[in-house]
């Protein structure tokens, strides 16, 4: 598989037929869209359309057709070497080359020309004679889904994954123009969806006047975008779904915005000025009356209002139980200096690790009946559960035994063997790292690993993991860990068990 090109925020801008047949136009639409792309900075493909029109076209169609294409193909015919020109003008300014080819024919003329990239139009999507030698091209394929049904598309990328083709897939509906009605911009997150693996873009064919569409298509995840561009010139007009230089550089700009404006892939921790302006908003908490020192402070003891002190309690980090070290005057703030504020620190560690484990759950797909029971494992204390331990949810024990093993971001599980247990582990969500007999292993989503009886193992993650342990039956007592220390702990000390979240347990 050539998986070394990078579909990743890619423009595509396809000539189609708009040179006209006349090189001297295709030259200036290659200058003037590369200038745009320069302008803006992006990486973009011009791509160009072949076919061999002398076999691609029934010779009853050749002197005269009723076929409305028919007509614009023939009237635009550029002979090989005019194009081979003019891809070597499109490496010149700096653009990708790629070709959609409509026969077998044109496919080896794209590679005697040596294009970077193939485009399967969605009226190809379905001829597999053709698609059959784009596969053996040994290029990169972006292909196109549009009026293709689910089956359709989940039969072209099993093709060309068995096939070892690198492809990315557009989203796009053939209407030309489109009508906003028609856009169906969902389906860029469906086919993310369905296809998580590969790059998903739009083809698009909306007036170019129309740029929330493709704002909403980077919104939904779009990485490749596509549009048709030409220049209007004497004598030469464009159809309503292309875009001259002009138009292009603002759909281009609509399109960078839309990136701006969604921001990062993972949640980025808060600028300084929003957490400023969210603690210029809060409430402080005051001191309803003269309290003594030594006090113990109920509800009715404070009120909370705005603004808050600094170096003060804010409303919510209030609980009762606080006491006042020092004397506090009527409305005056609770400085963190004069209190101290109970806690339960393990308690808190483990309501933590169950929050974002959930939510690891949630974002994983992962789905738990209302039956289970957890099993938190924290070898060094509940206060280092963070950076040693694991969460275990046993889902089925009898002569066989499955459980979910989920450890959040930076655990690891320190290093033992079981003598009666035989398990295997495969890799649901996130990445672990497993050492069994000293041996590294990197395990990703899908991958599987077998721990035999009496065989040290150990394993972290630096992402957060969830996987499937498979094994013979569980049995307590039955894991002796290299550091003696944890084995002469009692079990209920380093484990805290509950049903289901525990909740009240806890």
């Amino acid at each position: 598989m050539n998986t070394n090109f990078d579909f990743n925020d890619l423009f595509v801008f396809d000539m189609a037929n708009n040179h006209q047949g006349s090189v001297e136009h295709g030259r200036r639409i290659v200058r003037e869209v590369a200038a745009v792309a320069r302008a803006n900075g992006v990486r973009a493909a011009l791509k160009f359309q072949f076919r061999e029109l002398d076999t691609f076209l029934h010779p009853a169609h050749l002197a005269s057709s009723s076929n409305k294409h028919v007509a614009r193909f023939l009237s635009t015919r550029l002979r090989d070497e005019e194009f081979a020109s003019l891809t070597d003008d499109v490496r010149q300014s700096g653009l990708v080359t790629m070709c959609t080819p409509f026969d077998e024919p044109s496919v080896d003329r794209i590679v005697e020309i040596d294009f970077d990239l193939v485009k399967v139009a969605s009226s190809s999507a379905t001829d597999w004679p053709l698609l059959e030698r784009i596969a053996d091209c040994n290029k990169p394929v972006v292909f196109s889904t549009g009026g293709l049904a689910w089956k359709q598309i989940d039969d072209l990328v099993s093709f060309f994954d068995h096939r070892r083709v690198h492809f990315a897939i557009m989203h796009c509906v053939s209407i030309y123009p489109t009508p906003p009605a028609h856009l169906q911009l969902n389906q860029i997150e469906l086919l993310r969806r369905r296809y998580p693996s590969k790059v998903i873009g739009f083809s698009t064919h909306e007036s170019p006047g129309e740029l929330g569409a493709v704002q909403v298509a980077v919104a939904k995840g779009a990485r490749v975008l596509e549009r048709h561009v030409g220049v209007v010139a004497d004598g030469i007009t464009l159809n309503a779904y292309s875009s001259t230089p002009a138009q292009l550089d603002a759909w281009i700009k609509a399109a960078l915005h839309a990136r701006t404006m969604c921001g990062e892939p993972e949640r980025p921790p808060a600028p300084a000025e929003e957490i400023a302006a969210l603690q210029s908003l809060q409430r402080g908490v005051y001191a309803r009356h003269a309290i003594k020192a030594g006090s113990v402070l109920a509800r009715d003891d404070v009120y909370f209002a705005m603004p808050p002190v600094e170096g003060a309690l804010q409303s919510g980090e209030w609980r009762p139980g606080i006491v006042a070290e020092h004397a506090i005057g009527k409305d005056q703030a609770l400085a963190l200096a004069s209190i101290t504020v109970p806690s339960d620190p393990d308690k808190q560690t483990l309501f933590t690790a169950i929050h974002t484990i959930k939510a690891m759950l949630n974002e994983a797909k992962v789905v738990l009946n209302t039956e289970f029971s957890a099993e938190f494992s924290h070898h060094y204390g509940m206060a280092q559960f963070p950076e040693w331990g694991a969460t275990i949810i046993e889902c089925v024990n009898r002569s066989y035994c499955k459980k979910l093993v989920i450890q959040t971001p930076g655990q690891r599980h320190p290093a033992h063997y079981h003598k009666l247990k035989e398990e295997t582990f495969q890799i649901l969500w996130g990445v672990l790292e497993l050492e069994i007999e000293g041996r590294r292993r990197t395990l990703h989503p899908g991958d599987t690993a077998l721990v035999q009886q009496g065989v040290w193992h150990e394993f972290w993650t630096d992402t957060g993991v969830i996987f499937e342990e498979i094994s013979t039956t569980h049995v307590n007592d039955d894991s002796f860990y290299e550091d003696k220390r944890i084995n002469k702990v009692e079990r209920s000390v380093r484990k805290t068990l509950v049903n289901n979240w525990g909740r009240y347990q806890v």
